[in-house]
């Protein structure tokens, strides 16, 4: 996959794969960010996890990649969550 955008980690536009290689995960949960959610809008857990399902199952875990990641912000008990604004 060395070469290729992060197209190669989608089939059908459901993420097949979550990189290992901390850098094309990043890229994958980048794209991700952009496509799944709204700049200055909070989101619940659950209208999180039913962004993330609509591409991969495993919801629980890329919603904790997409918060240490710093993609999405989350309110300290858990409630809401936000999109970041990634500079560049």
């Amino acid at each position: 996959m060395a070469g290729q955008g992060v197209e190669a980690f989608f089939s059908d536009g459901r993420l097949t794969s979550v990189p290992r290689k901390a850098a094309r995960r990043a890229q994958v949960l980048a794209q991700l960010t952009e496509t799944l959610f709204v700049p200055g809008r909070d989101y619940t857990e659950p209208e999180v996890n039913a962004a993330i399902r609509t591409v991969h199952e495993d919801a629980p875990a890329l919603r904790r990649y997409l918060v240490e990641g710093g993609f999405l912000s989350r309110t300290k008990d858990g409630s809401s969550y936000r999109r970041r604004v990634v500079a560049g």
